[in-house]
């Protein structure tokens, strides 16, 4: 019994080691134009959690470019930042936090 607890408990170890802090990920790609709950020079997360879903919020840092068009912007100034899938997926977790806020 006490090795099913300890593989159990080094199982949940290993995954949350494996998961991205979405907050550190956004303090090094997304601060400088975006902030939480402020309008900074892009819209804040909580503007951007109360239009978007996860998915959209992923294809949107994924390629701006092709995306300005289909959320109705005229343009956009956000460049392509190459971030891996995990990156990705913890900003827009994180981003989905303000939802609301």
């Amino acid at each position: 019994m006490k090795k099913i607890i300890a593989v159990i408990l080094s199982l949940i170890s290993f995954l949350s080691a494996n998961e991205l802090d979405g907050k550190k990920v956004f303090e090094t790609y997304c601060w400088g134009c975006h902030h939480q709950s402020a309008e900074a020079f892009g819209p804040s997360f909580s503007e951007i959690a109360s239009k978007r879903t996860y998915e959209e919020i992923q294809a949107y840092i994924l390629d701006p470019e092709s995306m300005y068009k289909a959320f109705g912007y005229k343009r956009t100034v956000m460049t392509k930042i190459k971030l891996t899938d995990k990156e990705r997926e913890a900003i827009a977790k994180y981003v989905l936090l303000y939802k609301g806020k």
